[in-house]
């Protein structure tokens, strides 16, 4: 049986160039498996239940090895599980190099492995050079004065007077939160930096 691998890191990115590599290389839909998620490990719902599904003699077709996953350690292990543990077959379509039906012998295993070394390096490697990039950029985009996370709720004018008038029950929680124009959790919030600075 031939199975098919595809994975981007989020819902937004498409996956059609893998999925036409893998139809041309003869997969069938049935035997598809679509993960949208990080390749940081292998926790990954449609991944995992292909391994259930995957025995002896069956063949793994990848468009490249860092869609199977970007941890090199990672990669090694689950290349070596397939291969030794399952004795399944292995083929990465952009580099025909990594094809485990080919080169049995030693020499062939020795190249593979070499390759696989490398690739699953550079795999790796660009993981943390895109955390790199990500960093820098939230750290320029701070410096230009670009603000993170939800925006800050002002407080009204008039906050301690509702404060007090709620505390002395002249108005309902409810009516509290009206006028201060706040939620629930932000007015509580509010509340505790307010008696902080009041103590």
């Amino acid at each position: 049986m031939t199975y098919g691998y595809a994975r981007v890191s989020t819902r937004e990115q498409k996956e059609d160039r893998q999925l036409i590599a893998l139809e041309e290389a003869g997969v069938r839909r049935p035997a598809l498996y679509i993960d949208k998620q990080s390749g940081k490990d292998f926790k990954r719902p449609e991944y995992q239940k292909m391994l259930q599904r995957l025995k002896k003699d069956d063949l793994l077709c990848i468009k490249s090895i860092d869609r199977l996953g970007r941890s090199y350690g990672e990669i090694l292990e689950q290349w070596r599980m397939l291969t030794s543990e399952k004795g399944v077959d292995i083929v990465v379509l952009d580099m025909p190099l990594l094809d485990t039906r080919r080169g049995k012998d030693l020499m062939g295993t020795f190249l593979s492995d070499i390759v696989l070394q490398v690739l699953s390096f550079v795999a790796e490697n660009e993981r943390a050079s895109i955390r790199q990039r990500q960093a820098e950029g939230i750290a320029a985009a701070k410096e230009r004065g670009v603000h993170f996370g939800r925006p800050v709720v002002p407080v009204a004018d008039n906050f301690s007077a509702i404060v007090l008038a709620w505390e002395s029950g002249l108005l309902s929680f409810d009516d509290a939160l009206e006028k201060s124009g706040l939620s629930y959790s932000t007015f509580y919030r509010r509340l505790r930096e307010y008696r902080s600075l009041n103590e």
